[in-house]
């Protein structure tokens, strides 16, 4: 087994890695966030257009590390191999209508991942936990006990987690998300979005790309364009889980060709 690593969303988000236990149609916005006026204007407002390297360095940025680590190599491909089925705790059922359309959404617009939502929680190997504000630092501790939660709270005022169990393969096996659900919409939004995708394996925060939702000074509430690069090269099937960076760089130039075709139709984007 390998140690815990987890990088860090100051203030707002942090994602935990618990290494080893550690259509083809357009389709718009999820849900109805689009009335959400902070994520409304952040959609008119985003950039859509990039060049290789833009999007070669956050995947890179993303995929590679953990930003906070406390042992263990974090140099390869963390990735599920196997569907992702989503179960969704709490006693919130307008939130779980929200959650089951974020990842829908997500479904629509990563081409190679098969992710959807289940009703039994044996079903699922993501779990995702509701919880109010107030009692988001009892859950933590639950989850990962009380000694590693002090260290969370430590330096982080976290309103949403997630974390992930990966095999000696570097395939992620099981993934934990806690959300706060009494923070507001934008927020729920924000961190479901982000803690779900860095779930499936882009779990390393990065101050140095300015388009990404994994930057601790970046906040979203919908799946960008940008971050839609990021996942679907992950998520391509030449891109394996344990795969290092210089196996990664050798197939990037021909894997994004694809992606882009892919991320230009589902987005109706202007070639």
């Amino acid at each position: 087994m390998s140690a815990p690593a987890w990088p860090s969303r100051l203030f707002r988000i942090v994602a935990v890695v618990l290494a080893g236990i550690a259509f083809e149609a357009v389709v718009g916005p999820a849900l109805a966030a689009v009335e959400i006026p902070a994520i409304a204007s952040r959609q008119r407002a985003e950039k859509k257009a990039f060049t290789d390297s833009q999007i070669f360095d956050g995947f890179l940025k993303t995929a590679f590390g953990a930003e906070y680590q406390l042992a263990g190599r974090v140099d390869r491909i963390r990735k599920y191999q196997r569907p992702v089925r989503v179960f969704a705790d709490g006693k919130r059922s307008d939130r779980k209508k929200q959650l089951a359309k974020i990842v829908a959404d997500i479904a629509r617009r990563i081409q190679h991942l098969d992710i959807g939502m289940v009703e039994n929680r044996d079903d699922a190997n993501v779990l995702v936990t509701l919880v109010r504000d107030r009692d988001i630092n009892r859950t933590i501790a639950k989850f990962y006990g009380a000694a590693r939660a002090r260290e969370i709270r430590g330096s982080l005022d976290p309103q949403c987690l997630s974390g992930f169990r990966k095999n000696e393969k570097f395939e992620i096996e099981h993934s934990d998300v806690i959300l706060t659900v009494d923070n507001g919409d934008f927020t729920f939004f924000d961190c479901a979005y982000e803690e779900l995708l860095q779930s499936l394996g882009p779990i390393n925060d990065t101050m140095s790309v300015p388009w990404t939702m994994f930057n601790d000074n970046v906040s979203m509430g919908f799946f960008d364009i940008y971050d839609q690069y990021l996942l679907n090269l992950l998520y391509d099937p030449r891109i394996k889980a344990g795969m290092t960076a210089a196996e990664v760089k050798e197939v990037l130039p021909a894997v994004l060709i694809d992606v882009r075709a892919w991320v230009t139709k589902v987005n109706g984007l202007v070639e």
